[in-house]
C-alpha cells in the first residue's frame, strides 16, 4: 500500500524544484523586453504647385533686353506662367506678386537682366517684410546700384560681368544668409557682353530645368549650402549649380578624381577651395564640390557643351 506522506513529500518537493535553477536559487520570472518606440515615418512630400515667374527687362528693354522676352516665352512654352515687365514698375508689380502670393500659395520666381536684376531684388526685399519667401531669384548682369539678397530668398544666382559698365553688380547676400548662392563672373569670355549675355539659348535651357525642378524638390535643411563665387575662364559656358557641399577626402582621393567623381570641371574644386588644380589632400579635410538643384542622373557623363561661335565684344 502507497504511504501517502511520502507522496505528499515527494510532490512538494518537486514544486520545489521547479521554482530554482541549477543553483537551486530561485529563478525569476523573465519579463517580456518592452517593444522600442519607433518614429513615425515622415508623411509624403506633396509637390508644391508650378512657380510663377516675373521676368524684368532692364533699360531701353525692348530694344537691349529682347533675350528676357525670349526667355518668357519658353517658360510659357513648358507650362509656367511667366510674364515679362520693364523695370519702371518694379513696385507696382512687386505689390502684385505679393497679393498673389497671399490669395494663393506658388513658388515665386524672378528674373532681370541690367536694371531689371535691381528690380528683382527691390521686390524680395518688399516681400521679405511681409514674410512672403521668394523660391529662386536669378540675376543676369544687374545693375551696380543692387542691394544685398535678403533672408527670405531661397535659392540666388548671380550671371554678371564685374568690369561691365552698364551692369557690373556684385550682388552679395545679407549676413546671416544660409541660402543657396552662386555668382559667376563672366569678364574673361570676351564674346559675351552686357547687352548680349541674357540671349544665352543655354543659360536659357538651364533656367527652364531649374523652374521646373523647384517643385519637385522636398524641403530641405540649408544650413549645409556653401556659397559660390566662380570668375569663370574664358570659352566656358555657364553650369548654373545653386551653390556648393562639403565632401569628405578619402584615402587615395585627388583634386582630379574628386572633380571626376562628381562630374565638375576641376576649376571649379580648385577656385571653391583656393588650392591649385595639383593640391595634395589629406584624409579627413573637406573640399568643397558644386551642386545643382537636384543631382544628375548617375548614369549621366558630364560632355564639353559646344564652343558658341564667336561674336564681337560690344
Amino acid at each position: 500500500m502507497i504511504d501517502l506522506r511520502r507522496l505528499l513529500v515527494l510532490a512538494a518537493v518537486g514544486l520545489l524544484a521547479l521554482g530554482t535553477g541549477a543553483t537551486g536559487a530561485p529563478q525569476a520570472r523573465t519579463k517580456p523586453a518592452a517593444a522600442t518606440p519607433v518614429a513615425p515615418p515622415p508623411p509624403p512630400f506633396e509637390p508644391l504647385p508650378p512657380p510663377k515667374v516675373y521676368l524684368f527687362r532692364g533699360a531701353m528693354g525692348p530694344i537691349f533686353s529682347t533675350g528676357m522676352d525670349r526667355l518668357g516665352e519658353k517658360l510659357t512654352q513648358a507650362g509656367f506662367s511667366a510674364d515679362v515687365y520693364e523695370f519702371t514698375l518694379c513696385r507696382f508689380i512687386g505689390n502684385r506678386v505679393i497679393a498673389s502670393y497671399k490669395e494663393k500659395a506658388a513658388p515665386i520666381v524672378l528674373i532681370g537682366h541690367s536694371m531689371g536684376g535691381l528690380c528683382s531684388i527691390v521686390i524680395s526685399e518688399m516681400a521679405a517684410k511681409e514674410n512672403v519667401p521668394i523660391s529662386l531669384v536669378i540675376a543676369i548682369d544687374p545693375a551696380h546700384a543692387t542691394g544685398d539678397v535678403p533672408l527670405n530668398v531661397e535659392r540666388f544666382i548671380n550671371i554678371f560681368l564685374s568690369d561691365s559698365v552698364l551692369g557690373g553688380g556684385d550682388v552679395v547676400a545679407v549676413p546671416g544668409f544660409r541660402g543657396h548662392y552662386a555668382s559667376y563672373d563672366l569678364k574673361e569670355n570676351a564674346r559675351v557682353s552686357h547687352i548680349n549675355i541674357e540671349k544665352s539659348d543655354d543659360i536659357h535651357r538651364q533656367i527652364v530645368e531649374m523652374v521646373t525642378q523647384l517643385p519637385r524638390i522636398p524641403p530641405q535643411t540649408q544650413a549645409d549650402a556653401v556659397p559660390l563665387r566662380y570668375l569663370v575662364p574664358a570659352d566656358t559656358l555657364v553650369e548654373l549649380w545653386a551653390s556648393g557641399v562639403r565632401v569628405p577626402v578619402r584615402r587615395g582621393d585627388t583634386m582630379e578624381s574628386i572633380a571626376a567623381a562628381n562630374r565638375v570641371p576641376l576649376w571649379t574644386l580648385a577656385q571653391s577651395n583656393s588650392l591649385p588644380e595639383n593640391a595634395p589632400l589629406t584624409p579627413g579635410q573637406t573640399i568643397i564640390v558644386p551642386r545643382h538643384l537636384t543631382p544628375p542622373e548617375p548614369a549621366a557623363a558630364m560632355a564639353a557643351p559646344p564652343v558658341a561661335p564667336a561674336t564681337s565684344r560690344k
